[in-house]
């Protein structure tokens, strides 16, 4: 048996902090302060500016010469754009994950999908913000391509951070339990047509969901989970 690395404190430091910016403890935009981040979190600045650094690296933060650091900004287009990507590679992931894994995909949507239902039930929106994200990752991690998974890498913490500025909203977490199942019924059907349509029907729908919040109120003021 393996003995599973422990966590370096930058690891550890970009955990945290990658949680407070997708469950918008830390607001879109906001500054960054290395001396005040190491004081709230009892640390020195190095794993602090290394643990940006990575953020950096991963779209959740920005580094604006002459001005500082900040939490990533989002405007409508980064969310049209952002929302195109995600159905290339979502859809992509999911054909080959279909056609490579089909066994291993029922089982793991199948034990998200019962404690997604559960969360959603006791309206523990943060809980079914993180099982929403697996359920979107079970495509990618099965499809059986490298090159893919690195791609999609690159944009799932923001994909989570937009996810969460919507996760308040009762009408279209309504709508993702259902489309959701009717994705995990698809699969056990074998029916990859009907997985394919309802996937890209549901990234459609949450980007237009996106653009609503934002004609509506500044993305940071949208109820969190």
């Amino acid at each position: 048996m393996k003995l599973a690395r422990p966590k370096s404190l930058k690891e550890m430091v970009v955990d945290e902090l990658r949680e407070r910016i997708i469950d918008n403890r830390l607001k879109l935009g906001a500054s960054l302060s290395e001396n005040a981040l190491a004081a709230d979190l009892g640390l020195s600045k190095t794993p602090v500016r290394e643990a940006l650094q990575q953020l950096q690296v991963e779209g959740l933060v920005e580094v604006m010469a002459q001005k500082g650091t900040f939490v990533l900004r989002i405007e409508a287009e980064d969310v049209v754009q952002i929302s195109e990507l995600r159905q290339v590679l979502e859809l992509a992931a999911a054909r080959l994950a279909m056609e490579r894994s089909r066994d291993e995909l029922i089982s793991l949507m199948s034990g998200i999908m019962a404690p997604m239902q559960e969360a959603y039930d006791r309206t523990d929106m943060k809980a079914y913000r993180k099982l929403d994200a697996q359920f979107h990752q079970a495509f990618i991690d099965l499809c059986g391509n490298r090159y893919l998974r690195d791609a999609y890498g690159q944009l799932s913490f923001r994909i989570q951070a937009l996810r969460s500025r919507l996760s308040g909203l009762s009408e279209l977490n309504s709508r993702s339990v259902v489309q959701h199942q009717k994705m995990l019924d698809a699969v056990t059907k074998n029916d990859t047509p009907a997985l394919l349509s309802q996937l890209q029907k549901h990234i459609e729908e949450t980007r237009v969901s996106y653009l609503a919040v934002m004609t509506t109120r500044s993305m940071d003021e949208t109820e969190t989970a």
